[in-house]
């Protein structure tokens, strides 16, 4: 018998609702489909501002959907793992970082488990997703992939690989918003006011972005040499970047994201 929910969802803190957002008014999903538990007054008023139902008790949810979405903490898993102890769950569908299936499935009675990492962007629908759905039924998996193409681009990869998903784009807008920070920050050192200077570098990584997109015969080697003049001010800029080994700077920052992605998976 089916159950009475297409979409169960334990948390439901901002990213489950970027995700239930994007789902709803995309039409993957119905808001009467999808039941939410968490802990707070307060996340549970917000998603059922969504039009879903809620309810604090976690095993209820689990009983009661086809799907069951994960959207806590790493940290706070082993307390909701308690809740669920002994029941029988549906296919499990997981965006903690670093938790694996396998860490998954051994502590739950689950039958499959897909892993996605999403980022901020969702919440606007143009957020980046790594998703590993190879334990799930096409029916289901097409309907993961539904999911999350509401609220971006999804990149499917192998589960081994979404640690790296991490360190490029589930950490990777703070890493945009941080160099938007240090070029304004440089732009108003250079005599901009901060709003003219945020305006300016907002435009230019948005437009940077749209170029790669409408260019894709073009390599990233090609756009940036499109920029370059000989001795001009581009070359400047990128020769003291190279300098201070800005390309390295990037790579450590990755490097350590994994990192600390794979030791929560431990």
């Amino acid at each position: 018998m089916k159950n009475k929910y297409s979409l169960g969802v334990i948390g439901g803190g901002f990213m489950a609702r970027a995700i239930l957002s994007g789902a709803i008014s995309r039409g993957v999903v119905k808001a009467v489909d999808i039941i939410v538990s968490d802990v707070t007054k307060e996340s549970l008023d917000r998603c059922s501002e969504l039009g879903v139902d809620v309810i604090s008790d976690n095993a209820y949810v689990a009983l009661h959907c086809d799907i069951l979405l994960l959207s806590v903490k790493p940290q706070t898993f082993s307390c909701v793992n308690q809740e669920l102890e002994g029941i029988s769950l549906p296919p499990v569908l997981s965006i903690m970082a670093g938790k694996t299936k396998r860490s998954i499935q051994s502590a739950l009675n689950a039958p499959c488990v897909a892993r996605a990492m999403p980022n901020l962007p969702c919440s606007i629908q143009e957020g980046a997703i790594g998703l590993d759905v190879s334990e799930f039924s096409k029916e289901n998996a097409d309907f993961v992939v539904k999911l999350f193409s509401a609220t971006g681009k999804v990149v499917e990869v192998k589960e081994s690989q979404l640690n790296a998903v991490t360190g490029i784009s589930g950490s990777g807008s703070a890493y945009v918003y941080t160099f938007l920070k240090a070029l304004c920050a440089a732009g108003v050192e250079q005599g901009l006011t901060q709003e003219q200077s945020l305006a300016l570098a907002v435009q230019t990584v948005k437009g940077g972005v749209l170029h790669v997109e409408n260019n894709p015969n073009l390599s990233l080697d090609q756009l940036i040499s499109a920029v370059c003049s000989k001795g001009g001010t581009t070359i400047a800029a990128l020769e003291q970047f190279e300098k201070d080994d800005f390309n390295g700077t990037v790579s450590r920052g990755v490097r350590a994201a994994v990192a600390r992605a794979e030791e929560l998976s431990k």
